[in-house]
């Protein structure tokens, strides 16, 4: 709508001159080469424990040996590169939802992954992995642009839901990366590790508290630099014997130039059972992504529209085709760096473009990726426990905008928040999750996400009470356009609410000014 239409202009506001340069969103805009690459560094040191424990875990479990599950991490980290520099840039109207996020391979897909490789016989079961992966990528290419049609039924009611859950599900992992993954091992929960985790996040604390400017920004890394100092002085153990906790033998052992043949196993196979097992993880996956880039646009204040998410989404899917042809995995959004955009304040997309561009070097260069790997895990756990925090606080936030009074929202999110964290509560002595273990493998899969559980549960409960029936529905929002550009989520023009309502802060995402602080 133009001014003329809405009212007369807003004096207060000085009109551009008319040879002023059109304002950039700070997500689009282009920092110093300096601070882009430090601040892609700090996004680096904070998602890479996570990228490299899939194929540990995978290839473990698999028995596989020493250099395979070395190819595998390599794979890993060069695919996992190429989807966040198509996040964070975008590839045309086709991929990349554009706002500062990282990808990386999901946990979501350990599961599947060593059941179909061990019902084939192990490594000799890969190919089947691999082929049901690639099926599983056109298949979310595919969906990608209807699945992102629910984005128009996300209040701040159900994704405030869904982004604490992502946060809260995340506390048990960052726990495992600072006291240990075996509660039963007798070196669990150190005392010195503990001790240097906490210092990390105290570090984060005491320097955003004094720093300000870039040094603010970077705050982060530097608690991880001076974790990783105090790390010097602390000691592991493996199996009887007490080592140092900085490990740097991997370095020597390293490549300089290492990149696998696509089809490394074997050519694909294909098992329908494997194929649905991995088109479930897909939809797992993109429930995941989605609450992600809902969070990352709430901290930005990016208009997110319905093309953004099925471009995001997209990339999901080709990061799947990715994976399936170079021996590694599929990919979704980082919950971690999410929390970190929402800590520093820096909203600038070209800075995970650059730590994209890292994770590729990485995944080429094998020396320079275990340097990285060799920093102590408890020491980056302790920057994860803030970020994963961050998350949450980023989800009650959201919630605030919801209206609690004269309806059943309270019960919803009290509902929601109880059945989605119930599998990250109960677990093994390993972290797994174990409450829905006598479930069918599939629903295992579905079920075992916190985040898909929260989803699922947030989003129905919103419909039967808010919309369907008499009960006190919002308004759906529907697509307008804006400026010319693509379609964005805008509430329909609504009558005034019912008494004890807010139907009039709509389903669509609020941008608050508080969540999203300039850089």
């Amino acid at each position: 709508m133009s001014t003329s239409e809405s009212g007369p202009r807003d004096t207060s506001i000085p009109p551009e001159a008319p040879d002023a340069k059109p304002r950039v969103h700070p997500v689009d805009e282009v920092l110093p080469a300096p601070r882009l690459t430090i601040l892609g560094l700090q996004h680096l040191f904070i998602m890479y424990a996570g990228a490299i424990a899939v194929p540990f875990v995978v290839g473990g479990a698999l028995k596989l040996s020493a250099a395979t599950i070395a190819l595998l991490v390599n794979a890993d980290l060069l695919v996992a590169g190429v989807a966040t520099l198509i996040q964070a840039v975008g590839v045309g109207k086709l991929f990349g939802v554009r706002l500062p996020v990282v990808a990386g391979a999901t946990f979501t897909v350990i599961p599947p992954m060593i059941t179909i490789a061990a019902k084939f016989g192990g490594e000799k079961g890969l190919p089947y992995v691999y082929g049901a992966m690639l099926c599983s990528g056109v298949f979310g290419l595919l969906i990608a642009k209807p699945f992102a049609k629910v984005i128009r039924f996300f209040p701040p009611l159900v994704a405030g839901i869904v982004i604490t859950v992502i946060g809260l599900s995340l506390i048990g992992p960052a726990a495992a990366m600072i006291a240990g993954h075996d509660t039963e091992d007798p070196h669990y929960g150190q005392v010195s590790h503990i001790m240097v985790a906490f210092a990390v996040v105290f570090g984060i604390l005491i320097l955003a508290r004094t720093l300000r400017g870039f040094l603010g920004q970077i705050a982060p890394l530097l608690a991880i630099i001076v974790g990783a100092v105090l790390a010097l002085f602390t000691h592991s153990w493996s199996g009887s014997t007490r080592t140092h906790s900085w490990d740097l033998s991997g370095v020597g052992h390293a490549d300089w130039l290492g990149l696998a043949a696509p089809f490394h196993f074997g050519a694909p196979k294909f098992d329908a059972a494997a194929v649905i097992s991995m088109c479930i993880v897909m939809l797992v996956t993109y429930t995941e992504s989605t609450a992600d880039m809902l969070a990352v646009a709430e901290m930005t204040g990016k208009e997110l529209t319905g093309s953004d998410i099925t471009r995001g989404l997209a990339a999901d899917g080709l990061s799947a085709l990715l994976g399936g042809s170079m021996n590694s995995f599929p990919d979704t959004l980082f919950a971690e760096n999410v929390g970190l955009v929402q800590m520093t304040g820096v909203r600038s997309r070209w800075v995970t473009a650059v730590t994209g561009g890292f994770l590729v070097v990485m995944g080429v260069i094998p020396k320079v990726g275990a340097f990285v790997a060799a920093v102590p895990e408890f020491v980056v756990g302790g920057a994860a426990l803030v970020m994963f925090a961050t998350v949450t606080a980023v989800g009650i936030q959201t919630l605030k905008k919801a209206e609690f009074h004269g309806n059943n929202n309270l019960l919803i999110v009290a509902t929601s928040l109880g059945l989605s964290l119930l599998p990250a509560y109960a677990m093994d002595r390993f972290g797994n999750s174990i409450f829905f273990e006598k479930f069918p493998s599939w629903a295992q899969i579905v079920f075992g996400s916190p985040i898909t559980i929260a989803v699922v549960v947030a989003f129905t409960l919103n419909l039967v009470f808010n919309h369907l029936g008499g009960g006190s529905a919002i308004p759906v929002p529907r697509p307008v356009a804006v400026s010319g550009t693509s379609p964005a989520l805008s509430p329909l023009p609504a009558a005034r609410p019912a008494a004890g309502s807010d139907a009039a802060a709509g389903l669509a995402l609020q941008r608050s000014p508080a969540a999203s602080p300039l850089p």
